[in-house]
């Protein structure tokens, strides 16, 4: 309790899901919290394929900024909802430049905040590709940007840029895979920058209940028994291990308090799985591995018969034939 009190804590897309299961850990971690989304949503709007049970999660974990601030406050904590597009950088500058004037300072950020949308390559339109890499990408660049001077200034802060595992690659998610690619690379370019103001960035890769969780695994489990028949069940075992890593927000969000905390300052740049049922793993800085040594020039004809039995042999992700 109270690993951070007396810190101010902006965390983005926090209306809801993952965002908000964080801002309301924070707050009873002793924060000041300022929650944040695009605008108020005057109705939440269900998709058809969602009944019964799953829609009424999908309702439950629904909400926007304020609907998590008054939550917060409700239960004896601090906080105010800042309804902006984080992809706008002057509307950032104003949030950011109104919370230091009230509060003097700001200690936290959290960029949580993204838009989701299943699409490889050849389905993604240009509005598409734009809408998922700019709110990921410029967003937190936006936040980031602003922010910084000011924690420089006090002495230090904590910034935590909230990716997903798909960074590493994910079929039939082209866009979003690349936008999470590039908050990893982020995160790790400015750590190393930062770490001498006493700021650390480092990137959670997070799995819990939201919304989007609800929707996305409801239509995969219908895709599934529609490709293998209406007896098609997931296997209980890893039915329960789904349940309990998308289980409550908040049960993920101590590492991130952590991470925040005067006690987690002085570690920076890791890229972390993190899930709400407490396991925490970590993604290994790409190094560069040797392949082939000095020999130039080479032939392709070269090449070609010194790949298969050197170490590039390991260097791709499958081979062709093998799909």
């Amino acid at each position: 309790m109270n690993s951070l009190q007396g810190k101010v804590a902006l965390i983005t897309g926090s209306g809801q899901g993952v965002g908000r299961g964080i801002a309301e850990f924070f707050a009873k971690e002793g924060a000041v919290v300022i929650t944040n989304n695009r605008k108020k949503k005057a109705a939440v709007a269900v998709p058809d394929y969602l009944t019964g049970e799953a829609r009424e999660q999908f309702l439950a974990l629904s909400g926007d900024a304020e609907t998590a601030a008054s939550y917060i406050r409700a239960h004896g904590g601090r906080a105010e909802a800042f309804f902006c597009d984080i992809a706008d950088f002057n509307a950032v500058q104003e949030m950011i430049e109104s919370i230091v004037k009230k509060y003097g300072r700001i200690d936290i950020v959290v960029n949580n905040a993204a838009i989701t949308q299943a699409g490889g390559l050849m389905l993604l339109s240009e509005s598409d590709w734009d809408r998922q890499t700019v709110v990921k990408l410029k967003g937190a660049f936006n936040t980031m940007r602003l922010a910084v001077p000011h924690m420089i200034e006090q002495g230090g802060g904590s910034i935590i840029n909230v990716a997903s595992d798909a960074w590493t690659g994910m079929a039939n998610a082209a866009a979003y895979s690349a936008a999470n690619a590039g908050l990893v690379g982020l995160t790790r370019s400015c750590a190393a920058e930062l770490m001498h103001y006493n700021i650390n960035v480092n990137a959670i890769c997070p799995q819990a209940a939201s919304p989007g969780h609800v929707s996305g695994f409801t239509k995969t489990l219908l895709t599934l028994e529609k490709a293998m028949g209406e007896g098609f069940q997931m296997p209980e075992e890893k039915r329960r291990e789904v349940e309990a890593d998308h289980g409550d927000a908040k049960d993920l969000a101590p590492f991130l308090a952590f991470l925040a905390s005067d006690g987690g300052r002085n570690r920076t740049g890791g890229v972390f799985s993190v899930t709400a049922s407490g396991r925490i793993s970590w993604y290994a800085p790409e190094k560069e591995l040797e392949g082939l040594p000095r020999s130039a020039p080479r032939t392709v004809e070269e090449i070609a018969s010194l790949v298969p039995a050197s170490p590039l042999k390991d260097a791709f992700m499958a081979e062709m034939e093998s799909f």
